[in-house]
């Protein structure tokens, strides 16, 4: 089942991302997919800040992932645009089946690598300052987290 949030300010995505942060604990991976500039890094930083990450959240282009000291638990932020059409392995059972959360922007290009279970979330445009956030669900606990999320 999937579930649509409407989102109308950077605050409300904010918001959205610390409430998804509250439900998750490791290895849960969450895949944000959306065009350059939706918003994909802020929810990043809004669910790293939920998570009690106090360090600078940003962009891992250039390195494909940076992983981070959370006050609970450890979280990897990866880009992995770099990678499309190449077969390198850079660990993904270790990142995606370790102690981490983690969030991986541009998943559709390692499709293959993903775990079985994730939450897939688009952020599409729907006005200047809006977007819709839909959260697709892969496996009952993303279900049942999907179930709770609200704006």
């Amino acid at each position: 089942m999937r579930k649509e949030i409407e989102v109308h300010s950077q605050q409300e995505t904010e918001i959205v991302a610390e409430r998804l942060a509250a439900l998750l604990t490791p290895p849960d991976v969450v895949l944000l997919e959306g065009d350059l500039g939706a918003g994909k890094t802020t929810f990043t930083k809004a669910l790293a800040k939920g998570l009690g990450v106090k360090r600078n959240v940003n962009s891992p282009t250039f390195t494909i992932l940076k992983q981070y000291e959370g006050e609970q638990y450890p979280f990897n932020h990866l880009d992995v645009y770099r990678l499309a059409d190449s077969d390198e392995d850079i660990g993904w059972d270790e990142i995606f089946y370790g102690d981490a959360i983690s969030v991986v922007e541009w998943a559709h290009l390692i499709e293959e690598n993903l775990p079985e279970e994730y939450m897939e979330i688009r952020i599409i445009y729907s006005g200047e300052t809006s977007r819709k956030m839909v959260f697709v669900p892969k496996g009952e606990r993303f279900e049942r987290i999907c179930e709770a999320m609200t704006l």
